[in-house]
């Protein structure tokens, strides 16, 4: 390697780093959510908007799977399913249903790829019911589930949701219902994530 080449390298390297290390910016790496949303929740409530079958939070989400192992324990992650149209509410009821079953993070990667990776047509019911059939979840606790009384409920709280908190794309995420980070690459998605939280944390105690 001659020394221009390594020259280039390191040039490159210390403006990774910089970036790295760039202070979130209101308006270009997240914006303020006016008017604010109520969160119910005495920890730091980060909210996922997404959908299995966006390229975008398929990209997101190994990073944000490993943030979310090692993310502070006043903070809590919820993944809010986004229904922009009729044909995304098989996905947000399978959701629902999982997690009242106690599998969703069984079948939270596998769901992904099957989207992403293996184009599966996981467009309704009868499609999704054999699909986690195939990954060791019992088919009837699922369709029981995924028909139960208090689904439209939650199906359409999730549909209130984005219209409440302006989603317009996904992945969005929303911390403590006041900051909006979207359309960022995954690691400054992360990046700009731990700065807001941070953001969150100190105007909490300034209202104690």
């Amino acid at each position: 390697m001659n020394k221009f080449t390594k020259g280039l390298l390191m040039a490159a390297a210390l403006l990774v780093s910089g970036a790295a290390f760039a202070a979130a910016e209101l308006g270009k790496d997240y914006k303020l959510l006016n008017p604010s949303q109520p969160t119910g929740s005495k920890k730091i409530e980060v909210l996922e908007f997404f959908f299995y079958g966006c390229s975008h939070c398929f990209d997101l989400h190994p990073p944000l799977s490993a943030w979310e192992k090692t993310m502070p324990k006043d903070v809590e992650l919820t993944y809010v399913p986004t229904i922009f149209r009729d044909s995304m509410e098989p996905m947000a009821r399978t959701l629902y249903a999982l997690e009242s079953i106690g599998q969703f993070d069984k079948l939270h990667d596998a769901l992904y790829r099957a989207w992403n990776v293996d184009k599966a047509q996981l467009f309704d019911e009868a499609s999704i019911s054999d699909f986690v059939a195939r990954h060791g979840v019992d088919k009837a606790k699922f369709s029981s589930a995924y028909n139960s009384f208090s689904m439209q409920s939650k199906v359409t709280r999730a549909k209130q949701m984005v219209r409440s908190y302006g989603i317009s794309g996904t992945p969005t995420l929303v911390v403590d219902g006041k900051y909006m980070i979207s359309g960022l690459y995954p690691e400054d998605t992360i990046r700009v994530l731990n700065e807001v939280v941070a953001m969150a944390r100190k105007a909490r105690s300034g209202r104690k």
